[in-house]
């Protein structure tokens, strides 16, 4: 990452593409830690998604009142690109070119990279917040494994890799396919990785001032990553939290293994989130996806950063 300094945090100088009409790629710093939020694109999926045990109406007021529409709609993808003690590690990894799944606006995680002047050589660690394919799959996009390191590092908890072994969609809502999809992309992802996948148990310091720690609830192995640095701090929280996660919480998503566990951990992390002031960065929220959380009552307001020039 090419950088320059802007107070306390870093921009990054490189012009985006010709075929970029929006900003895809935002730099800042923690502390000494360079970080880059990347946006993979969008993924357009059914609303129900969002909350598929709350009631249709009250869902389709939330909606409304977000200027959403009422079917459909993009999901943002976010990862994310950091540079800590001589260590880049992208922390997970985009949705990848299925060819079963009709989604060409997502999968732009190696291009994008490559326009932001970022090696995949250059990576010596990946960190996953889970298996599910919009997290993995470019990794498996023909000819990015043979560009990798031989000892690249990818740390993902050792309960999501057994869960991916005989996964239980009992508690899922997703779209016809998707659960296949996912099945087949973690079970080639293991399969093609496996000689370089490093799995911890509850937590593991990846490099200095980054941290994964398991957190459950969307998938068993789940996890976000904390970063603290000179007194500022960031967490990617991955999928624990999604637009509508702040003033309903308590909603449940369709992609959630287990939904009143995936609340509980949301809770608890919104609430750690306010009380610290830390920056935050999930998957899902719009690009570049950086803001802080504070309370409002029994819920929570997203306070998205004002961007650094």
């Amino acid at each position: 990452m090419v950088m320059g300094e802007t107070g306390s945090k870093t921009v990054t100088p490189l012009p985006q593409g010709p075929d970029e009409l929006v900003p895809s790629r935002y730099a800042l710093r923690i502390g000494a830690i360079d970080v880059m939020v990347i946006s993979d694109g969008v993924l357009p999926l059914p609303t129900a998604m969002l909350a598929h045990n709350a009631d249709p109406a009250v869902r389709a007021a939330w909606l409304d009142d977000m200027f959403l529409p009422p079917d459909a709609f993009d999901w943002p993808l976010n990862v994310v690109v950091l540079r800590s003690g001589g260590r880049t590690i992208l922390i997970d990894a985009g949705l990848g070119l299925d060819p079963n799944l009709d989604l060409p606006r997502a999968g732009q995680v190696v291009r994008r990279l490559d326009a932001a002047g970022i090696d995949l050589a250059s990576v010596t660690d990946v960190v996953l917040t889970h298996l599910h394919m919009d997290h993995i799959g470019g990794l498996l996009v023909d000819g990015v494994q043979e560009r990798l390191r031989p000892d690249l590092r990818i740390h993902v908890a050792a309960a999501e890799v057994e869960f991916w072994e005989a996964p239980d969609f009992s508690h899922t809502a997703m779209p016809p396919g998707f659960p296949d999809a996912l099945r087949s992309a973690a079970k080639r992802f293991v399969g093609t990785y496996r000689r370089h996948l490093r799995t911890f148990d509850e937590a593991f310091e990846v490099a200095p001032g980054v941290v994964v720690r398991r957190t459950g609830g969307h998938t068993p192995g789940h996890s976000v990553v904390r970063l603290a640095s000179g007194g500022d701090r960031l967490t990617f929280a991955g999928d624990a939290v999604f637009s509508v996660g702040f003033e309903q919480p308590d909603w449940h998503n369709g992609f959630e293994h287990d939904p009143e566990e995936a609340a509980r951990v949301r809770i608890r992390l919104l609430r750690e989130l306010a009380a610290t002031g830390e920056a935050l960065v999930a998957t899902h929220l719009p690009f570049p996806s950086i803001g802080r959380v504070a309370v409002d009552g029994d819920v929570f307001r997203f306070v998205p950063a004002f961007w650094d020039y």
